[in-house]
């Protein structure tokens, strides 16, 4: 049995949910997701609450774990729908800047050019002083959009100029003067 897979998810008023076949459609106040998944999972909606089960007993770990994998997908689509998602990324260096331009977002990261990250349909992006915020409504967008953002430039050790994520640690590396002290 999955523990995750066994808990019914509890839709928040305001959240409209269809189920036909394995398609499931999320309908809230932030906007709309859909998402096809695996036959071998039954979603049903009870009142308030939405309830997966295997439609066949079985011990095959793939298939107990694709069933906590769908309800932590239908669990995000319900979130996303009422809620949003949002993700910080920090930048630090000489010079660096970052502007939000239409729906584009434009860094300045120490190349001799700067880089303009399109936003997908449904991302926004939001620049205050040295933080950028991706925000939407899909989880897993929201979390790709971010990581090709840190993708331009990569945190460094020795300075820690880059961009990261919010509350990421990075391992800071001695320079050559201290190693040649030691």
């Amino acid at each position: 049995m999955s523990k995750i897979g066994k808990k019914p998810i509890q839709v928040p008023k305001g959240v409209d949910i269809k189920v036909i076949g394995n398609l499931v459609t999320a309908k809230g106040p932030k906007g709309e997701l859909k998402k096809d998944f695996d036959q071998t999972i039954d979603i049903s909606v009870n009142g308030n609450e939405i309830v997966l089960k295997l439609k066949k007993e079985t011990n095959d770990k793939k298939v107990l774990a694709l069933w906590g994998l769908t309800r932590s997908l239908i669990d995000n689509m319900v979130r996303g729908v009422s809620e949003g998602f949002e993700k910080g990324l920090e930048f630090e260096g000489v010079g660096y800047k970052a502007n939000v331009k239409g729906n584009d977002l434009e860094l300045n990261l120490g190349y001799s050019h700067p880089i303009t990250v399109k936003a997908p349909p449904g991302i926004s992006f939001k620049v205050e002083k040295n933080t950028i915020k991706v925000i939407g409504i899909d989880k897993e967008l929201v979390g790709h959009v971010a990581a090709l953002i840190r993708s331009k430039r990569l945190p460094e050790p020795y300075q820690g100029s880059g961009i990261k994520y919010a509350g990421e640690v990075i391992r800071r590396k001695a320079g050559k003067k201290a190693a040649a002290t030691a």
